[in-house]
This record gives structure tokens, C-alpha cells and sequence, in this order.
């Protein structure tokens, strides 16, 4: 596309204003404020640090009943680069939104499972945390609950992928597929003004295992890019034998590998990986695999019916090998409370995957508290590990970890094998990001955000030094012209 035309003398431009999700990788929310529209583009949770996580109870510095509209970009699942750009919708609607949340149809059925699996765990944290006495809150209360996430899923109105629908007159959103998990999306927004935002949500690798890249980027006046892998690289054949080897170790021990995963993507990843090494003798048939997370369960099934529909997401190689691409191997599911307290009482060699991916929550910390620390067993962080989560602690050689108001020490071997991550990088051989802006006209501004500000600032300079386009990394709170 060509550049905007100029808007009417009579328009004024729009403010974008930077909420959440910069200088940080979680809790996405950008609000461009116009003459007669209001839309907030993500609404994802802070996690991490305790400093983020409480700006989660703060609120969002706007009347949510005045926004117009919530604008999901990709789904957002589990704890990290999922719920951190949809899991605040819940309290939004707690505090008076009651406008459509437009997502593709594929994000709104995943959206859901991550946020009713939010409010249970949040539910049951309060809960432990009250009979337990280990929160400094008297009593200790959930951020929302179930019957918040009731009222949030009755506003989700999915949209077409790939077509121009109307927010309100003058203002119009375009989806494009997105390639980061099943149903993300990049966005264009037309504005009143004449003016074009684009957001990329969370961008996915040509290489993923499952999905197609990205659709191309088409052009925008102002362009919010993500950058969580902007200054790292993934190295395929490298992170697979690192996958293996750990696994490799711990089993000669007699130990037991647990793989934090984000059930939505890392989790349809993963599996077809361990299947891998079952084929090929790495894994011994004898050693049992199991999934402990209930979402991952749940989201295994969204991703089959999308094989059995064949979605225009997946790569024609997935489709040829139907359902037995997703899961191939047979593995142990387990769907209750019982099941996983029984996974959690085995002894001897086996795998365990279990969410969240980021150690934040959810079953996974029970398995942890068990294995960490004996020497014989293994933890494999697959995926970007936020700073001041418990899978970063791990990966940055923690000898202790706090969790349930304990500290554990750990003992087990820790492996970091990024690799599984679902972002583009720009420090790859393929040059991910900077290859997916090349194509596009120069937008006026781009702004990186969704990174550490490391990251953030060494994509921006390679922006500005490859392409001599004028890269920004805003300050948390900034507001902005769109023109």
C-alpha cells in the first residue's frame, strides 16, 4: 500500500498513548484516542517483577467504559506472550467495558480457555494463600474470577481475517495472519483522520514448526513492532540437541525432566519433538510422557479441528499429516487435580510438561517444588523466560526459588533452549524482522515495544542503521501524534 493521504484541515490526528508492553514483555495495551473513538489495542496482564505486577491492580489510566473497543491482535494464551496481551479483559469489564472485542475467531475460542484458566488460578492462589498465610494481603483476593470472565467472553466479536470491517464510522481494521500461535494476527487500523496504525502483535518465525510466516507488512503512517528476540537469535539444530542432551542426562541418572510450556503453541510444539526422540531411541519407550495442564489439553483440541478444517494458517506439510502432526505420539494426560497429584507422587525416569511456561503459575510449580531439588532431575525452559519470573531465576542460575512462601533450593540441572519460542528474531541468519519490514513503504515513526529495553534498543538501532527508518523506543506512559 501507499502512504495515507493527508486528512482534512478539519481532522485532528490521533494520540496513541503507551500503556503497558514497552520496555517490558508483558502487559500490552496501547490506546489511540480520536475525535470520536476511543480503541485500545491488547489489554494484556503484567507479570514478572513485583514492581509490574502491581500495576495490574492499578488500573488502566482511562474510564473503561469509555473505550470503544478492544482490538485482540493474536491469542494470547497462558502466562506470557499470550496473557500478557489479552488476561487484563476480565478486569476491564469488571470496571465498566461494554464494547466488542474484535479478534479473529480462532483467538476469541482460545482466549477464553487462557482466561478461564487465569481466574481459576488465580482463584486457587488466593484460596492457598488465605488457609496458608503466605500473602501480605488480609484477605488475599483474585484480580477477577469466573463469573468476571463470563461477562468478558459475551463481548468477544470475531472478525474475518484478511477483511476490512468498520469499527464506527471513519475508523477500520484490517487482520492479517500473524504466524506467532493458531489465530494470531498483525492489525492495521484506518483512522478517522485518514492515518494508518499498524501493530504486529506478536510476530511469528518463517521456521515455525506448525504455521505459516507472517503476512507481509503492507505499510502504515505509524508502525508498533514488537521486539522481544531483538537482540538474540535462534539456532534450530543447536537447540534440538541441546533439548536432547538434557534429556539424555537426566534419564541416565534415573531422573525425572520437567518442560514448563505455554499450553497454546509450546505445548503442540514440544510433543512432536519428544515424539521425535521416542522415534529415533533418544527417549526410551519405557519412560512415560505426560501433559499436566488441562488448557494444554483443551488447546490441543482447537489446534486438531483447525488441522481437520484445514486452516489457511497451518503449513501444507502439517495438513498432509493430519492430526498425528499435533500430537503423534501417545502421551498421559492429566485433566484433574487427582491425576496430577498422582503424576507428582511417581518416582523414576519420566518427562513432564506442564504450564505455565514461565513458571508464574498453574500445576507446573507443584512439580517443580518436587524435582528442583534432587540432582538427578532436569528443568528445559523452552521459550523466552521474562525477567523476574521463576523460569528466568532458573535459567539465570538461581540457587533457590520462592514458591507457595517457601524458598526450595535447586539442585537440578537447568536447560534454556529458546529455540521453542514462537517470536521472530532480528539477530537470526534470515534477518526475521528486518526482512518482514523491508518490503513496506518507511512508516513515519516506528515505535519497538513488547521487549526488554535491551532488546528494544538494539533492534531500533538496526532499524534506523539497515533501513534508515526513524525507530523509536517510547517511555512507559508517552503519548503520541499519529501522522
Amino acid at each position: 500500500m501507499t502512504r495515507s493521504t493527508p486528512p482534512p484541515a478539519s481532522a485532528r490526528p490521533a494520540l496513541l498513548r503507551f500503556l503497558g508492553g514497552v520496555r517490558t514483555v508483558t502487559g500490552s495495551n496501547f490506546l489511540v484516542e480520536s475525535d470520536h473513538a476511543r480503541i485500545l489495542v491488547d489489554c494484556g496482564l503484567f507479570q514478572g517483577v513485583a514492581d509490574l505486577r502491581r500495576r495490574n491492580w492499578d488500573g488502566l489510566p482511562c474510564d473503561a467504559s469509555d473505550v470503544h473497543a478492544v482490538v485482540v491482535t493474536h491469542a494470547v494464551v497462558v502466562t506470557h506472550a499470550h496473557l500478557d496481551h489479552c488476561g487484563y479483559l476480565p478486569r476491564l469489564v469488571r470496571h465498566g467495558f461494554r464494547g466488542p472485542i474484535l479478534t479473529s475467531a480462532t483467538t476469541a475460542r482460545l482466549a477464553e480457555i487462557v482466561l478461564r484458566d487465569s481466574a481459576r488460578l488465580q482463584m486457587e492462589a488466593a484460596e492457598h494463600a488465605n488457609q496458608h498465610g503466605w500473602s501480605k494481603h488480609r484477605p488475599a483476593k483474585p484480580l477477577y474470577d469466573d463469573d468476571d470472565v463470563d461477562h468478558t467472553v459475551k463481548f468477544f466479536d470475531p472478525v474475518p481475517v484478511g477483511s476490512e470491517v468498520d469499527i464506527m464510522v471513519g475508523t477500520k481494521l484490517v487482520l492479517h495472519h500473524g504466524g506467532h500461535i493458531l489465530g494470531s494476527a498483525w492489525a492495521h487500523l484506518t483512522l478517522e483522520d485518514g492515518h494508518a496504525l499498524a501493530v504486529s502483535g506478536d510476530l511469528g518465525r518463517p521456521g515455525h514448526p506448525l504455521l505459516l510466516p507472517p503476512e507481509p507488512f503492507s505499510g502504515a503512517d505509524v508502525l508498533l513492532m514488537e521486539s522481544t528476540y531483538g537482540n538474540r537469535r535462534h539456532d534450530h539444530h543447536r537447540a534440538q540437541r541441546a533439548f536432547a542432551s538434557v534429556i539424555v542426562r537426566a534419564l541416565s541418572r534415573g531422573g525425572t525432566v520437567v518442560i514448563p510450556a505455554f499450553a497454546i503453541d509450546r505445548t503442540e510444539v514440544v510433543l512432536p519433538e519428544l515424539a521425535a526422540l521416542r522415534s529415533d531411541g533418544t527417549l526410551p519407550r519405557h519412560v512415560p510422557v505426560y501433559v499436566d495442564s488441562p488448557m494444554a489439553l483443551a488447546a490441543l483440541d482447537v489446534y486438531r479441528d483447525a488441522v481437520r478444517a484445514r486452516s489457511p494458517e497451518l503449513r501444507p506439510e502439517i495438513l498432509v499429516r493430519g492430526e498425528a502432526a499435533i500430537s503423534p505420539e501417545p502421551f498421559l494426560a492429566a485433566r484433574t487435580v487427582q491425576e496430577s497429584i498422582d503424576i507428582n507422587e511417581t518416582t523414576g525416569p519420566a518427562a513432564i510438561v506442564s504450564s505455565a511456561g514461565m513458571a508464574t503459575g498453574g500445576r507446573v510449580l507443584h512439580h517443580l517444588h518436587r524435582i528442583l531439588p534432587d540432582p538427578r532431575n532436569a528443568v528445559v525452559i523452552v521459550g523466552f523466560a521474562a525477567a523476574g519470573t521463576r523460569s528466568r531465576d532458573l535459567v539465570d542460575g538461581a540457587r533457590t526459588l520462592k514458591m507457595f512462601g517457601e524458598y526450595v533450593p535447586v539442585r537440578a540441572e537447568v536447560g534454556d533452549v529458546p529455540y521453542f519460542s514462537a517470536h521472530a528474531d532480528a539477530d537470526a541468519d534470515a534477518d526475521q524482522i528486518i526482512d518482514w519490514l523491508r518490503a513496506a513503504p518507511p512508516p513515519h515513526t516506528t515505535y519497538l515495544v513488547h521487549g526488554e529495553e535491551s532488546a528494544s534498543e538494539t533492534l531500533r538501532d538496526r532499524i534506523d542503521h539497515e533501513l534508515g527508518w526513524t525507530a523509536v523506543v517510547p517511555r512507559p506512559g508517552a503519548a503520541v501524534l499519529v501522522r
